[in-house]
């Protein structure tokens, strides 16, 4: 049991989900923390099913406002070293954010990102493929870094990334900003293969083709806010 980490979640209506998510990841993690981000769904009534602690947004602001709400709290709690962000659909796997943690506390790294392209993405439709592919040289391009899988919600962090993280984007670009934020500070990090899992019910609650075009959007204009 990983006393010294906290598993954070964010939540918007995943009722088909988040209760099997948070069940699995118990027996490994003993802070496990849902942030429900104003979810319209029985997710809240799903989650007090479960051992995880809750945060309630009281409207629905946006995964990254959701993630900057989890590791605030979690920063609240010394004991604390480690943070995982962990998304509530079923697309993750409990073993790869224990590999990745081992990975973290083994080598001099600050933060170690989940990489699809590096392990298996099972089913991923093509167009998605296509986005996340020009979202990852678009964030290279402009920020030095070298990774292959830039939108991948699983990531395990030590306290001084969480503490100088601070995120601004609201919305899923929160997820380039955050690659900012290794560039800017220089933290160390590395990546990991994962195995993405592309359910039916993942496929049906999961990011729409819209939203995957909107996260472009998103990024080019925080990108061109940064340069102001």
């Amino acid at each position: 049991m990983n006393q010294n980490t906290c598993v954070i979640i964010p939540v918007y209506n995943k009722d088909g989900a988040v209760r099997d998510v948070v069940n699995e990841l118990s027996p490994h993690f003993a802070n496990i923390l849902c942030v429900d981000d104003g979810c319209t769904d029985d997710s809240v009534a799903e989650i007090m099913k479960t051992n995880a602690t809750l945060i309630r947004h009281s409207t629905n602001r946006g995964q990254g406002a959701a993630l900057r709400t989890g590791i605030e709290h979690a920063l609240k709690n010394p004991q604390i070293k480690y943070f995982i962000t962990f998304d509530a659909d079923g697309q993750h796997r409990t073993q790869d954010a224990l590999k990745m943690l081992n990975h973290i506390r083994r080598h001099r790294v600050d933060i170690v990102m989940g990489s699809r392209f590096l392990g298996s993405a099972q089913d991923i439709p093509i167009v998605k493929r296509w986005i996340l592919k020009a979202a990852i040289l678009f964030s290279n391009a402009t920020t030095g870094l070298k990774l292959t899988d830039t939108h991948n919600g699983l990531r395990v962090f030590n306290r001084a990334v969480a503490s100088k993280m601070r995120l601004r984007c609201a919305g899923m670009a929160h997820a380039s900003e955050i690659i900012y934020r290794i560039a800017e500070n220089k933290f160390r990090y590395a990546e990991v293969p994962v195995t993405i899992l592309y359910t039916d019910y993942s496929r049906a609650n999961g990011q729409s083709m819209l939203n995957s075009f909107g996260i472009l959007k998103e990024l080019m204009a925080y990108r061109l806010e940064r340069e102001k």
